[in-house]
């Protein structure tokens, strides 16, 4: 089976003058730099705004309600005792402390001269940045949706033509398996077995399951595998399409074809997850590069 690689990038919002990193892998777990949410108040010392608000009993049992509900391996047992000693005189709390007490994952620390600090994720920076100032948090939430717009409306583009380039591939890969593999003596119903099988040979070498499978696995969803890819599978979809066919021409048998495909999958997965694809691809004196 292919394993889907998770791909880390960058972003950066604006908020009174202060820019606030954003480390995201996708849309559901985008963490927000409470460093720099803390320089609205301390810019010197930022870490010192993030203490003190982790030493407020209602901050710790807010953080406890998220992890319980978005990590399975949060230590509940250690947790009370921090929720023991929250709010006394003698309590401090460090994002360190926080996540070695207690496996936390909704706040991270990232180590390093640049993009380095403490962050969070991004419902739990919204938290601290009310804390902080109501009206700051306004002004970052504007921004943040004014990116999440921009970001929505490149993949949508992005995603809907290599669908498409992804169709025409599919009907090169079809008409292959008409003139090689489709005997005619075979029943229309024997016919549709024929293109369904070649079909999840490619759902195999790069989803590693076939759509049957798949189907099982998603009852309440609509549509088949192919439609809830991302935008790196469906490249690759359209290229073992198009490979697939040639093998077919080739005489290739299945066993070797399912080989071959899966190792190009795995290939051009690497390359392409390696790659930013927010950023145009340029051409320069025949080498490619990643534009700015």
């Amino acid at each position: 089976m292919v394993k889907k690689m998770i791909q880390t990038k960058k972003e950066t919002i604006h908020a009174l003058g202060i820019d606030i990193g954003i480390y995201t892998a996708d849309f559901e777990n985008e963490y927000i730099s409470m460093t720099d949410i803390a320089k609205y108040r301390n810019e010197d010392d930022p870490r010192f705004v993030i203490q003190n608000w982790m030493r407020n009993r209602n901050t710790i049992e807010f953080l406890a309600v998220w992890e319980c509900l978005h990590n399975p391996d949060f230590n509940r047992v250690h947790f009370d005792t921090v929720k023991n000693d929250a709010g006394l005189n003698r309590f401090v709390m460090t994002p360190t402390k926080w996540i070695e007490q207690t496996n936390a994952k909704g706040i991270v620390c990232k180590f390093g001269r640049y993009g380095g600090g403490i962050f969070a994720h991004s419902d739990i920076a919204m938290e601290f940045a009310s804390w902080i100032s109501p009206e700051f948090k306004l002004y970052i939430v504007k921004d943040y949706r004014r990116l999440k717009s921009d970001e929505n409306s490149r993949l949508s583009l992005n995603w809907n033509l290599n669908r498409e380039i992804s169709k025409l591939n599919y009907r090169i890969h079809t008409d292959a398996i008409k003139g090689k593999l489709i005997l005619p003596q075979l029943t229309p119903m024997q016919k549709s077995f024929v293109y369904a099988d070649e079909a999840d040979l490619l759902n195999v070498a790069l989803f590693g399951e076939t759509a049957k499978e798949w189907r099982n696995e998603n009852p309440d969803k609509k549509g088949n595998i192919r439609d809830y890819a991302d935008i790196p599978h469906l490249l690759v979809l359209a290229n073992l399409e198009s490979y697939n066919a040639i093998l077919i021409k080739e005489g290739v048998p299945q066993s070797e074809r399912l080989v071959k495909l899966r190792e190009t999958a795995e290939s051009q997965l690497g390359t392409i997850l390696s790659l930013d694809l927010q950023k145009p691809i340029l051409i320069e004196n025949g080498t490619k590069r990643i534009g700015k």
